[in-house]
């Protein structure tokens, strides 16, 4: 299973990242949810910040590209295998920052690849 850090994570059961770590979960995979909002998902608390976490295999973001700029070195340096870009988070800048750190980029929905079995 595949340890996955949703960025934008929120105890907001309207927010499709509130839905991404309930479906995480259930289909087994380690989550670690970081957002601005204190609270829990999944019965996991939030973590907030720019928390040190190690072995991630995975970054899954729901947070839009205007406030991604503080978190590039962030998530660069967790070194993950790939971040999956949902829509409306796209990020040329970030895409191109990955991919020079040989991290692979995706452009598309956590939830549906869960769905099809293609996470």
């Amino acid at each position: 299973m595949k340890k996955t850090l949703v960025l934008g994570a929120t105890p907001n059961p309207a927010r499709y990242a509130y839905l991404a770590v309930h479906s995480l979960m259930r289909h087994g995979h380690t989550v670690v949810p970081v957002g601005t909002r204190k609270g829990s998902v999944a019965g996991l608390p939030i973590l907030q910040d720019q928390p040190e976490v190690l072995d991630i295999d995975t970054i899954t973001l729901y947070i839009g590209p205007q406030h991604q700029p503080p978190y590039y070195d962030y998530l660069l340096g967790l070194n993950p295998r790939r971040i999956i870009f949902n829509p409306g988070t796209e990020n040329p800048q970030l895409m191109a920052l990955a991919e020079a750190n040989g991290i692979e980029t995706v452009e598309g929905c956590t939830l549906v690849m869960l769905s099809i079995g293609n996470y």
